[in-house]
């Protein structure tokens, strides 16, 4: 049974993923290690062969672009940031999962 909490927990997070990198880019532009370390910090573990397809996925659609900058401990790093039409998606996001919330809260 514990295999199969797992893999539901699992399943959920990634259907979240997308939404948590956009509220992670809200707050500010980010490299792709100081977002795994936020999703980390909120106990959702993602390694990095899954958030790189996402993220090129999302700045394909417009809603996130990218600068690259020089490292002192490195190669150059390439800093995420939310454009205005990311910021639209974020808000529809956030009026879909508070509806979700209220609704699943009816069936307790």
């Amino acid at each position: 049974m514990e295999n199969i909490s797992e893999n539901i927990r699992t399943q959920m997070r990634k259907g979240l993923l997308e939404y948590c990198i956009l509220r992670i880019l809200s707050k500010g532009e980010a490299y792709a290690s100081s977002i795994i370390e936020g999703l980390r910090t909120a106990d959702m573990i993602v390694v990095e062969g899954t958030l790189y397809p996402l993220l090129i996925r999302l700045k394909n659609q417009g809603v996130l672009t990218y600068r690259w900058e020089e490292s002192t401990q490195g190669p150059p790093r390439k800093y995420y940031m939310i454009t205005e039409k990311g910021e639209g998606l974020l808000q529809e996001m956030d009026s879909a999962w508070n509806e979700l919330v209220e609704s699943i809260n009816k069936l307790k």
